[in-house]
């Protein structure tokens, strides 16, 4: 732009002289030629002398420095945003959402069913579907399921839901105590959107940041104006239905509509969510096929136990240390005793000797229970670390499927 300004100063004549070069003769092309020559080298000059002497370049420099320092750095996207992402199937007011049906699926698969982009919704989608929430004395272990794909939830949601999921028993009292902010034995909305603020300390994301939308869970907790309040029982059967639903629908998903499942199905239920790969897996399903020829099934009831169990790990591994020295390998009746300690009630003989099966490598009865919680939190963990576990092999399909993800944000 400078070279054009001293160009056009300097030199007016130039276009002039161009435009009226096919008029002439060879001799006055040759002659426009040199004026040309001329006013180029004459500008060239100038604008040298402009560059050289005057303040013009510092000048850029400093622009270019103040852009620089107000671009915001990348924002780091964890894998809990970015499943949630992958999985959130409902978009509004530019903020993405989940429904039950897509939470279900998060802890159940791997993938999201295919589909194209998010489906936005208008005010009036979100009222329908928030008025089809049920209040909390009607939940049940069918909540989830039974409103499919008519809710919202939101990613700060998606983190508390992902938690309950993983407290034992003892831990929902504690649970409830830090919504219970004024100590009444009583959690109200405002209370509850303490959540909000505890999360989004975590993540600078979209999600977090803007207004409150009412949601499901903002509805079945405290009703369509937001007056209701959650009682410790309210609030402890939530989360023991949540529990039981994601229990049983994948349960349900082996059994096909029997009372039971094969124990090969249960070693893969377990190992399908930990960083062992497709080998280490298939050398786990060999030995119980080898060592449990016969099939006996594992009843709802003992993998509902077992389910519970994990959520106990960190009692767990500290009964653990007091029946072991040395990190010695464990046995099956020191395991029995270990969990009977940390939950109150003790696992089916045949489903430990099961899990044994799975883990006990060499085959001598005993087991690292080190190794065994390092796996087992992996499994317990689902839906917010383990299924990246599994990208280990198939880098190529993971990269793909991350690009294309990204691509609709």
């Amino acid at each position: 732009m400078a070279f054009r300004r001293v160009f056009g100063r300097k030199w007016p004549l130039t276009g002039k002289l161009i435009s009226s070069n096919q008029q002439h003769s060879t001799r006055n092309v040759f002659l426009t030629g040199c004026v040309v020559s001329v006013g180029v080298g004459g500008c060239s000059f100038l604008a040298y002398k402009s560059f050289k002497y005057t303040d013009f370049v510092p000048k850029l420099y400093a622009k270019d420095k103040k852009e620089v320092e107000t671009v915001k750095p990348a924002v780091k996207v964890t894998y809990r945003e970015m499943r949630f992402r992958q999985f959130a199937s409902v978009e509004h007011h530019g903020i993405l959402y989940m429904t039950p049906q897509d939470f279900l699926e998060s802890m159940t698969e791997e993938t999201p069913r295919p589909r194209i982009g998010q489906h936005r919704l208008n005010p009036a989608d979100v009222e329908s579907m928030l008025r089809l929430t049920p209040t909390h004395s009607r939940g049940s272990t069918k909540l989830f399921r039974s409103l499919h794909n008519k809710g919202l939830i939101s990613y700060t949601e998606y983190l508390f839901l992902l938690c309950v999921l993983t407290k034992p028993h003892s831990g929902f009292r504690i649970a409830f105590n830090m919504f219970d902010t004024d100590g009444n034995h009583i959690v109200d909305k405002k209370e509850f959107l303490v959540l909000e603020q505890v999360f989004s300390r975590q993540s600078e994301s979209k999600e977090v940041i803007n207004e409150v939308q009412d949601t499901t869970l903002l509805i079945h907790f405290f009703g369509q104006n937001g007056k209701d309040v959650l009682k410790y029982d309210d609030f402890c059967r939530f989360m023991e239905n949540l529990q039981s639903e994601v229990i049983e629908l994948e349960f349900l998903e082996f059994s096909k509509g029997m009372s039971t499942i094969s124990e090969v199905d249960f070693a893969r239920i377990l190992l399908r969510y930990t960083k062992y790969d497709s080998t280490e897996i298939d050398q786990c399903l060999e030995r119980v096929t080898e060592r449990i020829p016969e099939e006996k099934g594992i009843t709802f009831k003992d993998f509902k136990q077992f389910c519970q169990f994990l959520n106990n790990l960190d009692d767990f591994s500290i009964a653990m240390k007091l029946y072991t020295y040395a990190d010695h390998p464990v046995s099956q009746e020191d395991f029995h005793r270990a969990v009977k300690i940390c939950t109150g009630f003790m696992l089916g003989e045949h489903i430990v000797n099961t899990m044994f099966q799975i883990f006990d490598v060499d085959g001598d009865g005993h087991l690292s229970h080190q190794e065994f919680i390092s796996i087992m939190k992996d499994r317990l963990h689902r839906g917010s670390r383990s299924h990246l576990m599994h990208t280990q092999g198939n880098w190529n399909t993971y990269r793909t499927c991350v690009k294309n993800e990204m691509k609709s944000f």
